[in-house]
């Protein structure tokens, strides 16, 4: 009991800059109140006392505003920031070290009995006010972004954000374009794949399209030189192209 009670608090001073003293979390912090509670509920829950089960989950919801029933199941070192208006559904899984801000709904979408709350993977982070609804898995590492409204699986470590919130590009692909734009001479598209906008997709597939032409014709131009034909540089400078150009339109 006190080993998980010094990992729950020890696990503040880790993802919270704002702690300061053991007493201090110890004493103020509801996310840390809330998980505590939550222990006896869950035990109370598993003994087959339901109904003493919800009057110490409800009572906690009182002094907290965090709302976990007592048929959750939750891991070690899992942080609740803020918490208020946190709910935590009877069928939801919380794997360890996962971290919860404030408003945050692991809700279901069916009234039938059985699996029907989201499924955590250790290390999920779950920004504030989103809402993770109906038997889903959120993989391990991942990342849902504040206000999203999660309604399908998320792969380990990816980033969901949006209503219905969409998985962000990979970011081996980023990584590959930037490299690509250094090559032809340019960089910064001005625009973030991180911005999840189907307009902002669309510019870097344009973008994308270009610089992939821009390096064919230079391999064109290449060999039309050693072949010893003659390149009008007047006419390509005019039709070159211009990333300061795209940045300013895209600002």
């Amino acid at each position: 009991m006190f080993r998980h009670l010094r990992e729950d608090i020890g696990v503040v001073f880790e993802r919270d800059p704002a702690a300061r003293t053991f007493f201090e979390v110890l004493t103020t912090y509801p996310g840390v109140h809330a998980v505590l509670w939550h222990r006896l509920s869950h035990r109370l829950w598993n003994w087959n006392l339901k109904w003493l089960a919800r009057l110490s989950s409800t009572l906690a919801r009182w002094f907290t505003g965090i709302e976990i029933h007592p048929g959750a199941r939750i891991g070690r070192r899992v942080f609740i920031d803020h918490g208020m208006g946190v709910v935590i559904g009877e069928t939801a899984e919380l794997g360890d070290d996962c971290t919860l801000y404030h408003g945050v709904t692991l809700g279901g979408t069916s009234w039938q009995k059985g699996k029907r709350h989201p499924t955590l993977e250790p290390g999920v982070i779950i920004g504030a006010g989103a809402k993770v609804l109906g038997p889903i898995t959120i993989g391990a590492g991942a990342k849902i972004g504040s206000n999203a409204v999660v309604v399908k699986d998320v792969p380990p470590g990816a980033t969901a954000v949006g209503i219905p919130a969409r998985i962000l590009d990979d970011r081996n692909r980023d990584d590959a374009r930037e490299q690509a734009a250094k090559r032809l001479g340019f960089s910064a598209y001005a625009v973030s794949t991180d911005m999840n906008d189907p307009i902002v997709k669309a510019i870097h597939g344009l973008i994308d399209h270009s610089v992939s032409t821009d390096h064919r014709l230079e391999l064109i131009l290449a060999e039309l030189r050693r072949l010893g034909g003659r390149v009008d540089e007047s006419e390509r400078q005019q039709d070159h192209f211009d990333p300061d150009y795209l940045n300013k339109i895209v600002d």
